[in-house]
């Protein structure tokens, strides 16, 4: 991999969706930035791979991860916020401590880790922004998915947001909302694992979309498992 080759950074990357899409990006010539909140299970030595420390709840971690990237491959060209923690509470049983950490993992980190990043993809030829956020941020299923719908919503409303600010630049942000995908966090799902989306079937949507030029800007890619009456 040559030394011009583009940078991603992927947040929440030690396991399921964020591990995949490493791996997808890596094997297309990508350089990878990691930033994990524990080691990863497997660490193997390659070239252009970077694990980094990165905790959601901790903004000064985000800005260490972001210079770690720069002084060892001098360039960022992507940012995937995909870290991210389940609620299972209603919006009447959810308490203002668990309100505050899922909003702050969800919602409030993406925000502060794009504005850190924010020079360097400006600074790139096409700058992306994918933030994995879920069709819960399109809808709400069921009573006990409210709180997490609601920091969804706001992760939703901050790419479109940003898509306003980007208006004047080359970079471009999108919003994949899958439902179910075969993760630890839908483990407690009663589905089939096979059945559902797979990471790797993110993975090759947010290649594509750091594939696509300037001039073809999505704002979001919603991901059915099975048909759904509400979208």
């Amino acid at each position: 991999m040559s030394d011009d080759a583009p940078v991603v950074m992927i947040s929440g990357a030690n396991r399921g969706i964020g591990a995949a899409i490493a791996e997808t990006l890596h094997a297309a010539g990508w350089r990878v930035s990691l930033g994990c909140r524990s080691e990863p299970a497997e660490r193997p030595e390659r070239k252009d791979w970077l694990v980094c420390h990165y905790d959601a709840l901790d903004s000064q971690s985000g800005q260490a991860w972001v210079e770690d990237t720069i002084r060892v491959f001098g360039r960022i060209d992507a940012l995937i916020n995909n870290a991210g923690i389940l609620s299972r509470s209603s919006v009447l049983e959810a308490s203002s401590d668990e309100f505050d950490q899922v909003m702050a993992v969800n919602a409030k980190a993406p925000m502060l880790l794009t504005q850190q990043v924010w020079p360097h993809l400006v600074d790139a030829e096409q700058g992306k922004v994918v933030s994995i956020v879920s069709l819960s941020g399109k809808r709400v299923r069921s009573a006990g998915s409210g709180l997490y719908a609601m920091s969804k919503f706001a992760a939703q409303a901050f790419v479109h947001g940003l898509r306003q600010c980007s208006a004047e630049t080359r970079v471009r942000a999108t919003a994949i909302c899958p439902g179910f995908v075969a993760t630890d966090m839908a483990a407690g799902a009663n589905v089939e694992a096979t059945d559902v989306t797979q990471p790797e079937d993110v993975a090759r949507i947010v290649r594509l979309l750091l594939e696509l030029p300037p001039s073809a800007g999505i704002a979001e890619v919603p991901v059915n498992w099975r048909i759904e009456d509400t979208i």
